[in-house]
């Protein structure tokens, strides 16, 4: 699975490269931190007190399609995860937990522009993402009636076949899906030579190996993130 994971990201690279290079464009590179957290409920809310931070960077496209619509797709290693706790460091029992997975993701935005003088522009648009999971750690840490223990392990991603929709292979207790997908929107204000924006992820796939995504809005990512970009 980890050479299918290295092929895909080769294959975007190298597709992201072409459509960059072929039109009227200008590249990004993109970096910023990550707000991350996971729903808890089926409707898809979150706690705000178990929200991640954690970061992300890559590079992005800007291909003019027509008028002010612009095309935006971008290729970015980033962070996501939750982390959650019960009890008090200073009592008896107590446990904290972290997840912080990594994924190689591909966010495709279609963008409106509009000009807001001095040369700057505000920018707002949308647009589906795809991810694959690459790496990460699991964190534990707490006391049992006084006795202190913690442990910390690379995360197990499930070594799922894509192309098989309706059934993951390797699923199993304890591992995350390999792949995500979702929405995501952006919004920011640019000019000639560097941009900042406001995006949000919104997860449609399940965390869990195994899992009906479409069952409910439970346990799936929600990222909210803030970029500073540099035009090259």
């Amino acid at each position: 699975m980890k050479l299918k994971s290295i092929v895909f990201c080769t294959v975007v690279l190298s597709v992201f490269c072409f459509s960059v290079h072929a039109q009227k464009s200008s590249a990004v590179l993109k970096a910023g931190i990550n707000l991350a957290n996971v729903s808890v409920t089926d409707n898809g809310k979150v706690d705000d007190a178990k929200m991640l931070t954690s970061f992300h960077v890559g590079i992005g496209g800007d291909i003019h399609m027509v008028g002010p619509l612009y095309f935006q797709p971008a290729i970015l290693f980033t962070g996501k995860g939750t982390k959650s706790q019960s009890g008090d460091p200073s009592s008896a029992t107590y446990y904290k937990a972290t997840s912080n997975p990594y994924y190689i993701e591909v966010p495709v935005n279609v963008v409106f522009k509009a000009p807001v003088g001095g040369g700057a522009k505000f920018f707002a648009g949308a647009g589906p993402y795809l991810a694959v999971g690459v790496a990460g750690k699991n964190k534990v840490e707490g006391k049992y009636l006084g006795l202190a223990f913690n442990s910390e392990k690379s995360i197990d991603f499930s070594n799922d076949d894509p192309s098989t929709m309706n059934y993951e292979e390797d699923a199993g207790f304890g591992k995350l899906k390999r792949f995500d997908y979702g929405l995501n929107g952006t919004a920011g204000i640019e000019g000639k030579t560097m941009l900042i924006s406001v995006n949000y992820g919104f997860g449609l796939a399940k965390l869990q190996s195994g899992a009906n995504s479409s069952a409910n809005d439970n346990n799936k990512y929600r990222v909210l993130s803030f970029t500073l970009g540099l035009k090259l």
